[in-house]
């Protein structure tokens, strides 16, 4: 159900919407003022900053500039008829006037390419209505080249935008979990280009048709749970997933059995062994579903009431789903030289089969072909992405908002693909990058930054461990680059990481947030606190205002105290009215107060250390 709401200022507003601090501040600056003049004349209760005057809305325990209450996230839309908050027919006007040229009129060219600096792409399923609007109105114009030579006006343009004004929306005002999608791009890019150069590995050979690739192929695709969208390099060519479809089955029959009942087959502890050995645990049970004789036992739970052609339909149907509708084809060269060079596995299956490791009725050749044919089912990095952000969205397609796992079932191979996916190198990966991922011998790599993103690498040549050379400098580079480690302490992460979750912009004002509402409510541990760790308490809001103007003005001296002579603040300092702390003091009739800041003036010379 959607909630309105009506807000007391504009900082009330900022404060309920993270994704947005500062954004319109200065817009409201106004509207504040005039609205505060009216409560002043209706209560006189009031201070210019945060005194006395409560929120209109119940339960909310606000003050003009200081709002806390801690409600759910809010919605995109708000109520209408409040003039303070800006609805979702105000944002259509918005972005056409900052879209719009001299003629009043906007390229939709410029439009698609401003979407795209978000992360947003054309072929997005929740932008097909938008899409397929400018697409009607290009062929009306009778234009076949680009979009660039259509210009709309208002009226088209908010036509064309509404059926997905609410995704869109969320693009231009940087609501997505990476706010600043450019600058992501960028280092996305750097890294890339470092992995590049290691030559590294040598391509599987077991398989003649995977032989065939060249060394030189090296692609990255990363897709965040929001739907943003990246990739550079040979992205567009197909290959297998092999033991990447591992986690994949596992989900899946996770999803539809439970882990009751799958787990009653097979294990979820690390092996110590290599991938393919011929070996099961002390309870003659597969060690885990990320190895060979784990991913075969998992196909044979797979819709055990389906004959061959139905059960590998709807396992190829649920990864195409799982990949957002993207590419998801099946090679069958692949597939005949997988049967062909698989003694082992057919080892591993009649070993198993002795133990009685099998559902009973357990038809062993039909489960090795169908363990043979998800190992031939082909994607590229754009799809392997997705396949991945899904996983990284609790089991929803960001791609098309579709459920498809339930959160448990996406925990749980999550947590095997962190302690298992990387062959014989996973402890040493889960080290070193802290992230869950699963590699096979195409050379492709599918990592999870959960409730983040998801990243697929692809890269034939493979080291001694049969992880992709490319694929795992690039994880550890990136995870240097980036504070996702799984034990990265953001408080206290290294200057050199970056966190693309946030923006200078939103860490400084939620710092100064903090540091006026400690002022604020008098909490001078709170002030010494900021101090020791380096934060500087002259800093000002856009009002001007600092921590020692709000601690004047609500008289809490003892704040005031200490800013001054420990602190060394500077009491001169002007806000955009032109009042100093001395002002406020006087104005609001704290004379204990202003006799301190007068004789720390006189003392000083009316100035102090900034």
């Amino acid at each position: 159900m959607q909630r309105t709401m009506t807000l007391c200022s504009c900082r009330c507003l900022l404060r309920q919407n993270r994704q947005s601090l500062l954004t319109g501040a200065k817009t409201f600056s106004s509207k504040i003022q005039r609205r505060s003049g009216f409560v002043l004349e209706a209560n006189q209760t009031i201070s210019r900053y945060g005194h006395k005057l409560l929120c209109q809305r119940l339960p909310c325990n606000a003050v003009a500039g200081i709002h806390t209450e801690t409600i759910e996230p809010v919605p995109v839309t708000y109520d209408p008829n409040d003039g303070m908050v800006m609805n979702v027919k105000d944002f259509e006007d918005k972005l056409f006037n900052h879209l719009a040229d001299k003629d009043d009129k906007v390229s939709i060219g410029k439009f698609k390419s401003m979407l795209h600096m978000t992360g947003l792409r054309d072929t997005d399923p929740r932008l097909s209505e938008c899409m397929q609007n400018f697409a009607n109105l290009q062929n009306e114009a009778g234009l076949q080249d680009l979009y660039d030579s259509v210009r709309v006006d208002r009226n088209q343009f908010k036509e064309c935008i509404n059926d997905n004004i609410v995704l869109i929306s969320k693009a231009f005002r940087s609501q997505f979990v990476i706010p600043d999608f450019v600058d992501f791009r960028r280092r996305i890019d750097r890294l890339y280009r470092q992995a590049r150069t290691n030559t590294r590995g040598e391509v599987a050979n077991y398989i003649p048709q995977l032989a065939r690739y060249s060394p030189d192929y090296w692609g990255v695709s990363v897709c965040t749970v929001d739907g943003q969208r990246h990739s550079i390099g040979d992205i567009n060519v197909p290959f297998c997933l092999q033991s990447v479809s591992k986690p994949l089955t596992y989900s899946m029959v996770l999803n539809e059995l439970g882990p009751e009942i799958v787990h009653q087959y097979v294990g979820h502890e690390p092996s110590g062994h290599p991938f393919n050995m011929i070996c099961l645990d002390r309870n003659d049970k597969p060690h885990n579903p990320m190895i060979n004789s784990g991913a075969i036992v998992t196909c044979s739970l797979v819709k055990q009431e389906m004959n061959s052609a139905d059960k590998f339909d709807h396992t190829l149907s649920m990864f195409k789903k799982l990949a957002g509708g993207e590419l998801m084809s099946f090679n069958n060269g692949v597939y005949l030289s997988e049967k062909e060079t698989a003694d082992r596995n057919f080892a591993l299956g009649y070993y198993m089969r002795e133990k009685k490791c099998f559902p009973e009725g357990t038809n062993l050749k039909d489960v090795l072909n169908f363990y043979f044919q998800l190992c031939s089912v082909e994607i590229n990095c754009d799809s392997g992405a997705v396949l991945a952000a899904t996983l990284a969205n609790g089991g929803v397609c960001p791609t098309t908002g579709e459920r498809l796992l339930t959160s448990q079932s996406v925990r749980d191979t999550l947590s095997l693909m962190f302690s298992c996916g990387m062959y014989d190198y996973s402890g040493q990966f889960a080290f070193k990058v802290g992230l869950p991922a699963k590699s096979g011998v195409s050379g492709c790599v599918l990592m999870v930054v959960p409730n983040v993103m998801g990243i697929c690498m692809w890269s034939p040549p493979l080291d001694v461990w049969g992880n992709s050379c490319r694929g795992t400098q690039f994880c550890e580079n990136f995870i240097e680059a980036f504070s996702f480690h799984n034990f990265d302490i953001v408080r206290q992460k290294k200057a050199t990481k970056n966190d693309p979750r946030t923006t200078k912009t939103h860490s400084q004002a939620f710092e100064i947030v903090k540091l006026l509402f400690g002022a604020y409510n008098g909490d001078v541990t709170a002030m010494r606190r900021y101090a020791l760790l380096g934060v500087n308490l002259n800093q000002q809001d856009y009002d001007g205002r600092t921590a020692l103007h709000v601690a004047a003005a609500e008289g809490h001296i003892n704040v005031v105290g200490f800013l001054l002579e420990k602190c060394e603040l500077n009491s001169s300092v002007k806000d955009r009215w032109g009042f100093t702390a001395l002002d406020e003091a006087k104005r609001f009739g704290h004379e204990d107060v202003a006799q301190m800041l007068q004789l720390y003036q006189k003392r000083n010379g009316c100035t102090s250390k900034s």
